[in-house]
């Protein structure tokens, strides 16, 4: 039997929807901007603006919409008037707003480790938009602890596994993102399984999605992990 006592799950396009609403905000956002650049040109200069700007504001809702507003400004010349600006926020709001949908077999798997293994959320984003969703999710009552990270890096995974009083090879990553999910947590000495999402955000893409390691694996479809777990030596 493997050592894993910890069965740590990423949020948003792990356990619920959460892209693809991104991507129609930002279809929306690049139409009203359509005088003053093409769609593709307006996504290429929000993703860098988004970017840039991470390190300000980090990851989230609230970030994406300064990123659009700015990018806004860039893309008229500093001529933007307050309708738009007031319609870019409008689209904010509809993004926040947006139902909360878990993805399928996220409350069965779940439900199946509870009891069995110390389960942990972990995820990057707006503190107050992750909360509220969490909350919307009905899914906290599974989880023993709730950690929201500024960055999804080594330091970070670090610091949760000595804050969690376990070992690496005890620790075990559920996740939809090879760059923030995956790829640190195998360089610690940790566990991880790769669950793809349909749409993933440019800036979580890695270049390497091929991973030979031990202790990695990949399916696709959540609830198959209750096999992959035990599988692991």
């Amino acid at each position: 039997m493997n050592k894993i006592k910890v069965i740590c799950f990423d949020a948003d396009d792990t356990l619920w929807v959460n892209e693809p609403y991104y991507r129609e905000i930002e279809h929306l956002f690049c139409r009203l901007m359509t005088s003053h650049t093409d769609e593709k040109s307006c996504n290429e200069i929000l993703l860098q603006t988004e970017i840039n700007n991470i390190r300000l504001y980090g990851y989230g809702a609230k970030s994406f919409v300064l990123s659009m507003i700015e990018t806004a400004v860039k893309l008229s010349s500093h001529t933007i008037d307050s309708k738009t600006i007031e319609q870019i926020l409008q689209l904010g709001r509809d993004l926040i707003n947006k139902p909360l949908q878990l993805l399928d077999g996220v409350q069965d798997i779940l439900a199946h480790f509870k009891g069995k293994y110390r389960l942990i959320l972990a995820t990057k984003g707006d503190l107050l938009d992750q909360e509220r969703k969490l909350k919307n999710s009905a899914l906290e009552k599974y989880f023993h602890h709730i950690e929201i990270m500024s960055e999804k890096d080594v330091s970070n995974y670090k610091k949760l596994i000595a804050h969690l009083d376990v070992q690496p090879d005890e620790f075990a990553m559920i996740g939809n993102s090879i760059k923030s999910d995956i790829l640190p947590v195998l360089n610690i000495g940790a566990y991880a399984i790769h669950v793809p999402c349909e749409t993933t955000w440019a800036h979580e893409q890695a270049e390497n999605s091929e991973i030979e390691n031990p202790r990695f694996r990949e399916t696709d479809q959540i609830i198959k992990i209750k096999e992959i777990i035990p599988s692991f030596k």
